[in-house]
């Protein structure tokens, strides 16, 4: 008479697939570095190209100015500088990785300043690319100048 049941060496294949997959998973639910650094620029690009419309729109310049732990977003008022009153959309924001490195090419900006991006009243602006890197993890957002911009 024969017993039924699983044998040692059944059980252990699968919790060894059982294993696997759920390590697949957790890999795949977990974004990389690099898939980090690539949201957070394709976040900024749709967010800059938001602030160029807008800057259109309301034929006023608007800055986007960022450091090592976050940006915002800047109206011109008169001589001023100021935040976006209750924009949900261009409010101050942190980034997900800190401190972030930004590089602007070609540079505009004064030595121990904010960097600031203006986007003008015009639809034609200078072309740039806007470097984020986070450790060696880096990506760029490239501005063409006429309202496209892209992630690399």
């Amino acid at each position: 008479m024969r017993q039924r049941g699983f044998t040692l060496i059944e059980l252990l294949v699968v919790l060894v697939i059982i294993g696997l997959t759920l390590g697949l998973v957790t890999m795949n639910v977990a974004p990389s570095g690099r898939q980090a650094m690539q949201q957070e620029a394709q976040r900024v690009a749709l967010l800059l190209q938001l602030a160029r419309d807008e800057a259109i729109v309301r034929n006023r310049p608007i800055a986007f100015e960022a450091g090592a732990q976050g940006y915002r977003f800047l109206v011109r008022e008169g001589r001023e500088w100021k935040t976006l009153p209750q924009d949900d959309m261009l409010r101050e924001r942190e980034f997900k990785r800190t401190p972030m490195t930004l590089l602007l090419d070609p540079s505009t900006n004064l030595p121990g300043a904010p960097m600031r991006i203006v986007f003008g009243r015009e639809p034609v602006d200078k072309p740039f690319v806007l470097t984020l890197a986070h450790g060696d993890v880096r990506t760029a957002v490239r501005a063409d100048g006429i309202g496209h911009f892209t992630v690399e």
